[in-house]
């Protein structure tokens, strides 16, 4: 596996290919990180099987593969993959302003990220039993902080 730099896995749901969770930029070593991505259906969103399959593939990657860290990017204004992270208590790290390239300009992301020693026994085990530890994030504090460059404000702030 020293070799692999990527892993995708298709989401199914009742025999059903429902969206898919790509594992990018696999580095092992001193680093020893991933990143995640992830896209489903709308017909199953909010039903738990996002979270589910990130939280699998996140304790495949600690337990199976050795990683020791996970990062998610979202775009802020993406409230259904925000949600995703919130229930698995996933740590908010920061914005990225313009990180990637998207319907013709460069989009803003927060950055997500979640350590082996943060779920030893489990991310899926933790958020099944109820034991996700609260977090704070931007969007529940205030209103947040004012992200920059998304289609919410195509034409201001250099989007």
């Amino acid at each position: 596996m020293a070799t692999e730099q990527g892993l995708p896995f298709v989401i199914e749901v009742d025999s059903k290919i429902v969206g898919q969770l790509n594992v990018s930029n696999i580095i092992f070593g001193s680093l020893s990180s991933a990143t995640i991505g992830y896209w489903v259906i709308p017909e199953v969103a909010g039903r738990g099987v996002t979270p589910t399959a990130v939280a699998l593939v996140i304790d495949y990657l600690f337990n199976r593969m050795g990683l020791h860290r996970c990062e998610i990017d979202i775009r802020p204004e993406n409230s259904a993959s925000l949600r995703v992270v919130e229930k698995l208590g996933l740590r908010y790290e920061g914005l990225k302003e313009r990180f990637i390239h998207i319907n013709g300009a460069w989009r803003d992301h927060y950055v997500f990220a979640i350590t082996h020693e943060e779920v030893i026994g489990g991310l899926l085990n933790r958020w099944i039993r109820g034991k996700v530890p609260a977090q704070k994030y931007p969007w529940q504090v205030g209103g947040g902080p004012t992200f920059k460059h998304t289609e919410l404000n195509d034409g201001h702030l250099g989007s």
